[in-house]
């Protein structure tokens, strides 16, 4: 268990002692289930929790968060703890994991939701509905990430997408598919201190919806077999 360090009392103030639970569950049961790896047990707090926590810093009050590809908890079990006036979702695909979510949310007390589903799918948006903030970490390339979660957001939205230090350079390089999916102002913003600091990129949802499912390349393929479909003469 790597000590509590003294920045976790402000970040979590009288939710210090659940913060300090979640470490200790990552620590153990998490390691040994595989959710966290051996080599981040000496950083839990810092590289991981701290960090996450870190994106509440440009999260508006009272908003309704789906922490994409949760997998650990991370970020929005510590987003949970530092903002209890967030509504939080936890997605995540894989059955394993949504087993230890929904441990870690039962042991810490959490009023949270744990769903199982990719953002990608009909059935987990269905579930999920649309929400003021989509958060994501170290899931997919920033335009791939847009385009299968910023159908979770509501217009006007966001998508906070912590990334690393080529993130300016991965929004230039994905602009175009960041707009094709609805996106608009991508910008990169630093958040947290010290070894707890964390780069996010901030998407706005549009108006304009993105791509509706079935559409693009399947959707061609149907209209180019009805082109190509004889007629009755």
């Amino acid at each position: 268990m790597p000590a509590t360090p003294d920045a976790a009392a402000s970040v979590f103030g009288d939710r210090l002692a659940a913060a300090e639970r979640y470490v200790a569950l990552l620590a153990g049961p998490g390691q040994e289930q595989g959710v966290i790896g051996p080599r981040e047990l000496p950083r839990l707090w810092e590289r991981h929790v701290l960090n996450s926590a870190a994106v509440g810093e440009v999260l508006p009050t009272d908003a309704s968060v789906v922490d994409v590809g949760s997998g650990a908890g991370l970020p929005g079990v510590p987003l949970a703890l530092a903002r209890p006036d967030l509504t939080i979702t936890l997605l995540e695909p894989m059955a394993r994991r949504v087993a230890w979510l929904e441990r870690v949310v039962d042991e810490l007390g959490l009023t949270v939701t744990v769903v199982r589903g990719r953002a990608e799918e009909r059935e987990a948006r269905r579930r999920c509905g649309e929400s003021d903030v989509v958060t994501a970490r170290a899931v997919a390339p920033i335009g791939r990430l847009a385009t299968w979660t910023l159908p979770l957001v509501r217009p006007g939205g966001i998508l906070a997408a912590m990334k690393g230090a080529s993130a300016a350079s991965e929004v230039e390089r994905d602009l175009k598919e960041i707009r094709a999916a609805g996106g608009d102002d991508p910008r990169v913003v630093h958040c947290g201190v010290g070894e707890a600091a964390t780069t996010v990129v901030l998407v706005s949802r549009s108006e304009r919806r993105g791509p509706s499912p079935g559409s693009g390349r399947r959707a061609r393929g149907r209209k180019d077999r009805a082109r190509d479909r004889p007629t009755d003469t």
